[in-house]
């Protein structure tokens, strides 16, 4: 029977980060992306499809111990992972819940967020090699919207097939992501495009790794 990708995203769980190709290759999209963002001390993310907390300390330098971060994702294998990192290192500015991107009610995981003692909306969203996974992402891409405040920055990273000189690589590229549940086609990151204004747009690894960012318009919610 075929896996589906949430299937295979919560089977790799305990391994990910070993499995993942941070370091080579996915770690340097993460980078860019926090890299291109106004972070400052004390701002609330929103991690959406936080996995197993990759983006964490590269958050936590960022908004430090007086800011928050908040990871959501749909598998409890790899909030359990999340959860794992964020006590080694002592973060207790992270918040963790559970919910499927695609299917959640905005409104009650706002409530939740700020139940657990964050503000109810984000001033940044992220979305780091995830919506790729979901089906429908624009669902996804919607509720990220919807759990951020006015004029809140947004970020999505996400995968494509390798350009230029790195076209041989878009069979290792497919591979990658078929592992992984992604689809290397859904190209997310064009609603930062689409929705956002003050949209910067970075690559990396041969234009595979896709990295877009942008503001709410004033007056639009």
């Amino acid at each position: 029977m075929k896996r589906s990708s949430a299937e295979k995203y919560t089977a790799f769980a305990p391994f990910y980060d070993l499995l993942s190709a941070e370091h080579p290759v996915y770690g340097a999209g993460r980078s860019r992306l926090v890299g291109s963002l106004a972070l400052g001390a004390g701002d609330q993310i929103l991690d959406l499809g936080c996995g197993t907390g990759l983006n964490f300390p590269l958050l936590q330098n960022r908004v430090g111990p007086g800011g928050r971060i908040v990871g959501i994702d749909r598998s409890a294998q790899m909030l359990a992972q999340a959860r794992r990192r964020a006590q080694r290192q002592g973060w207790d500015n992270v918040i963790l819940l559970q919910a499927d991107a695609t299917t959640m009610v905005a409104s009650e995981v706002s409530a939740q967020i700020a139940e657990a003692g964050g503000h109810g909306l984000s001033g940044v969203g992220l979305a780091t090699y995830a919506l790729s996974l979901m089906t429908p992402w624009e669902r996804a891409w919607e509720n990220l919207w919807q759990l951020t405040g006015p004029e809140a920055q947004l970020g999505v990273l996400d995968m494509q097939r390798p350009s230029g000189l790195s076209t041989p690589m878009i069979p290792l590229a497919r591979v990658a992501c078929w592992l992984g549940g992604a689809d290397i086609e859904a190209h997310p990151w064009t609603a930062v495009g689409r929705d956002c204004v003050d949209v910067r747009a970075d690559s990396a690894r041969g234009g595979h790794l896709q990295v877009r960012t942008g503001v709410k318009p004033a007056g639009r919610r």
